[in-house]
């Protein structure tokens, strides 16, 4: 014994890196060796007393490790080369364990090159922390890439989070760190700690590719567990493709997690609180989708979670993450689908997280001119590295396929589309061809839509875009971008800059109300009323409506008929449904109890019948990508601030005549020429009175005269109640549409 720990004295540079933590090649020392010709074991475990090997199939004696140094490495002969247990004996108390140095490799030279390359989808269940059993022995493997790191430790609760304890292998040419550590299980918290190329070491970073976290401020990840989720949204995935073509109907409620619903003893509602009352909500209000804001794991709620470090874990701030999924299975069996706003276009500088993840600027760039947004201040992810479109798309792919969500919807496109966005002169770096655009980041998101297309049919992904950029929604095979949707921010700022106005200006805006027409089928648009408009001292959407209360009540019916009407999908923020007067505040969350009011609860009742009206006809929905969907029958009454159209279904007979009246002003005997004789009912009046209105109409509909008007061989003369907006269709074509909630 003696000869063998005296021919063993390690290096005094390995000694120092052992005592460090900071072992550059732990399994060249530690595990099973031969010194001498004889077989031996090496371990390093400081603060314990003693270790014995123990032969794995019986328990058996064989060899007894001698203290070494630098203190904690015990080392010593052992009569037999079978598989062995350690029996530490620590100060108090025994644990007998396989040795984490006696594994060999475990990533596949596949998998290594796949991730190299991009292409490799499944990255959560490759590197990250996944539990396995491995030559009989369960445990989990970590893996994490850190390419650029001199050593890399797994620390955590398995560990006294002791960095000197489980150094891991480097995996060359992938620069992707291993280890497996026996009889770790799912539940247990850990992080990386990393040591620079400098010998600096960084913060403890959290697992990029982790599946579960701690609830924040805590800021370890979790060993998920592998047991798989039981479905039980089977028809949902079967038929979801065909809900989610630009000719179906598509109205989406907007939610923020925890803001949402609170629980009367504080703090934030699990996924299962929230899937109790959300789910029924929803399905009682009709819409069709709901979209959550950011539920990515985030350090900080005040981002809401905007900034996103984890990108494969829902937040734990929910609670576990099989409770995300339950969420989503429930929206499912009540045929809601779930779109979640997903973050590629920057993330934050916490030191947990990837900023400067192994010493160098690994996931960004080095150069803030390119890797540092000023509005926001965040990194830039560099979209140019094949590792990192690889992790950005895998975590996409992970939402939609490992949750089953039906939808991204992609967060600041435009910042990432344009190499100056918001840089003055100087401030960035052109590219190659001396242009504004960012070429890598458009490659990375048509490569993301090909990936999305070709794994998960169905599925939409949904562009938050304010520019004019061509073919957002255009296939990638056509030169587009490839997203399913984009959202219409031109028409939102336009529309509500002339709402905003008092009804008396109104006829010098008239063009904020139509100019949306002259581009509406240039894409697949989503009409969004989102957050962003609520925020920051802009005020709810009922606050931005001028005029008396009763005519900011009619203002806001109008204009959502207006919406509900106008080519495009449809989107609204939580809190605007029930015209909630303070703008959204994440820490206050929604006003539920202006509901005991009558006005707030007829804005409600508008939205619940209007995405009914909605749904039933087709006239609505069906061809909102297409010109020949729409026709102006008074697009030009500025005096009178009115419009009216036209939308179409399959033929020039299945329609829905809508008209909005933007005036205080009722409108009696307006004439307005339509394509089909006979009586038109009233689908929806904005200002019935149970939607708190004066129930001015047309008692129910009006027939028409064979007078020819505005193109057409009929008329109808109509009462225009004052702000509000009418749908009517005629008599004998009641809707065939999407007749899943009645």
């Amino acid at each position: 014994m003696n000869d063998i720990i005296a021919t063993t004295t390690l290096e005094p540079g390995i000694a120092w890196e052992m005592a460090n933590g900071a072992l550059q090649d732990p399994f060249a020392v530690l595990g099973p060796t031969l010194i001498g010709g004889r077989r031996a074991v090496r371990v390093f475990l400081p603060g314990a007393e003693g270790v014995e090997v123990l032969a794995r199939s019986d328990r058996r004696s064989i060899g007894l490790l001698a203290p070494g140094t630098p203190e904690g490495v015990f080392v010593g002969p052992t009569d037999s080369d079978e598989p062995y247990l350690l029996r530490i004996r620590w100060p108090g108390a025994i644990q007998e364990t396989e040795d984490p140095y006696s594994f060999g490799l475990l990533l596949s030279e596949t998998d290594l090159h796949l991730f190299s390359e991009g292409r490799l989808f499944e990255l959560a269940f490759t590197l990250g922390a996944n539990e396995m059993t491995i030559d009989g022995v369960p445990g989990v493997r970590f893996a994490v890439w850190a390419p650029n790191a001199r050593a890399v430790s797994v620390v955590g609760d398995f560990d006294t989070w002791d960095p000197r304890r489980h150094p891991m292998r480097l995996r060359r040419p992938a620069g992707v760190w291993e280890l497996f550590v026996p009889r770790a299980r799912a539940g247990i918290r850990y992080k990386y700690s990393i040591v620079a190329s400098n010998g600096t070491r960084q913060a403890d970073k959290a697992d990029p590719m982790g599946r579960a976290t701690e609830a924040p401020p805590a800021t370890a990840s979790v060993v998920a567990a592998n047991e798989p989720f039981v479905w039980h949204d089977e028809a949902w995935m079967a038929d979801r493709a065909a809900r989610h073509t630009p000719r179906a109907p598509l109205s989406i409620y907007e939610v923020h997690a925890a803001s949402w619903f609170r629980p009367e003893s504080g703090g934030t509602a699990s996924w299962d609180e929230l899937a109790d009352r959300l789910v029924p909500y929803v399905l009682q209000m009709g819409f069709t989708h709901v979209e959550l804001m950011p539920v990515a794991e985030h350090p900080f709620g005040g981002s809401w979670g905007y900034q996103p470090i984890g990108l494969f874990a829902p937040s734990g701030r929910f609670g576990p993450t099989e409770g995300f999924a339950r969420l989503v299975d429930a929206c499912h069996r009540a045929g809601i689908g779930v779109i979640i706003d997903w973050v590629p276009a920057h993330f934050p500088t916490d030191a947990h997280g990837l900023a400067w993840f192994d010493g160098t600027a690994l996931y960004e760039h080095a150069d803030p001119k390119e890797g540092f947004h000023q509005d926001w201040n965040t990194y830039i992810y560099n979209f140019g590295r094949r590792e990192v479109q690889g992790f950005l798309i895998a975590s996409g792919i992970h939402w939609l396929e490992h949750f089953h969500v039906d939808g991204l919807r992609v967060d600041a496109v435009a910042s990432m589309l344009y190499r100056d966005y918001s840089r003055k002169a100087g401030e960035w770096i052109p590219n190659q061809y001396g242009g504004r655009e960012n070429l890598e980041a458009i490659g990375f998101l048509r490569h993301f839509n090909a990936v999305v297309g070709e794994r998960c049919p169905g599925a939409m992904t949904i562009a938050e875009e304010s520019t004019a950029w061509p073919g957002v929604s255009r296939p990638v095979s056509e030169g587009g971008l490839g997203f399913t949707f984009k959202w219409n921010m031109g028409w939102m700022h336009d529309t509500l800059r002339y709402v905003e106005t008092d009804p008396i200006y109104r006829s010098w805006h008239h063009n904020d109300m139509t100019f949306g027409l002259l581009y509406a089928f240039a894409e697949h648009f989503i009409l969004p009323l989102s957050h962003d408009e609520v925020v920051y001292g802009k005020g709810s959407l009922i606050r931005k409506m001028p005029g008396n209360v009763w005519q900011q009540f009619a203002n806001l019916r109008a204009y959502l008929g207006f919406m509900w009407g106008h080519p495009g999908k449809k989107l609204i923020f939580m809190g605007g449904e029930i015209a909630q007067w303070n703008e959204w505040s994440h820490d206050s969350g929604i006003d539920w109890a202006s509901l005991d009011d009558e006005q707030h609860r007829g804005i409600q009742s508008f939205v619940r019948d209007i995405n009914s009206v909605y749904r039933r006809f087709p006239a609505l929905y069906r061809r909102d990508s297409e010109p020949t969907g729409f026709r102006w029958v008074v697009g030009d009454d500025r005096d009178n601030s009115v419009f009216a159209f036209l939308r179409f279904s399959e033929d020039q007979e299945s329609c829905v005549l809508v008209i909005c009246n933007m005036t205080p002003v009722p409108r009696l005997g307006y004439e307005l020429g339509v394509p089909r004789p006979g009586y038109w009912t009233e689908l929806i009046n904005s200002d019935g009175a149970v939607y708190g209105g004066s129930n001015m109409g047309n008692g129910g509909g009006a027939h028409t005269v064979p007078i020819v008007r505005h193109g057409e061989a009929q008329s109808l003369s109509l009462t225009l109640p004052p702000l509000a907006t009418l749908f009517l269709a005629a008599e004998g074509w009641t809707g065939r549409g999407d007749n899943s909630v009645t």
